[in-house]
């Protein structure tokens, strides 16, 4: 189980090394994982970037003409994301979203991985209620199956069967594709894999997609 702080404490290490964040994620080209995604916006569609970091994804789909809106918990990063973009970033945590039918897709790279096990259902729902029907998510974790701290920050590491059994709790959402790749940061620590997920929020016959009313 992780500490009762896990949140506060993963926050607070963004705080203090946005800076650095920055400086080593900013330039790396994940390009690549762009397309799967992209391919199943419309154009000039809206996303989420659900925990945007550096903004440097946000400015990305921006610069592709799509409507972005940008969310992060850390005070820093909003910061340093409103900087890169030119556009104001929204302090919110994963929590205090509260969009409905709005977006075409959700961008969540390298940000869920904060979120506990025993967290994560409320945000995947929170995540298919502001998901137009039809819209799509993409998800990265570390590889692996594990819950663990490192120094100030929380992961949630995920592989196939972990991702699995939290999609069958969420009927509204529809595995797309799944594919691992290697952390595209140069890390002193070694090579680190990636799970990579595309999820669609599903209208089933009857109209309805399978969330709980509200």
């Amino acid at each position: 189980m992780p500490p009762g702080n896990y949140r506060t404490s993963t926050t607070g290490y963004y705080d203090r090394y946005a800076a650095e964040f920055c400086e080593n994620t900013f330039t790396v080209d994940v390009s690549g994982l762009y397309i799967p995604f992209l391919r199943e916006i419309p154009e000039g569609g809206a996303i989420l970037d659900a925990g945007c970091g550096s903004g440097r994804d946000s400015l990305a789909f921006l610069r592709r003409g799509y409507r972005v809106v940008s969310i992060d918990a850390s005070r820093e990063m909003v910061a340093a994301a409103t900087k890169h973009t030119g556009q104001q970033t929204l302090l919110m945590t994963f929590d205090e979203i509260d969009f409905t039918d709005e977006f075409d897709g959700i961008w969540a790279c390298g940000s869920l991985l904060h979120v506990a096990r025993h967290d994560l259902h409320s945000v995947f729902s929170r995540f298919s209620r502001a998901l137009k029907p039809n819209g799509v998510i993409y998800l990265s974790f570390k590889y692996g199956d594990t819950e663990r701290m490192e120094e100030e920050r929380f992961f949630n590491d995920m592989n196939e069967a972990v991702l699995g059994l939290f999609l069958v709790g969420h009927p509204e959402l529809k595995l797309v594709n799944l594919w691992i790749t290697e952390d595209l940061r140069n890390y002193a620590r070694g090579r680190q894999n990636v799970l990579n997920a595309l999820v669609r929020r599903n209208v089933m016959a009857d109209g309805s997609d399978g969330t709980a009313p509200q």
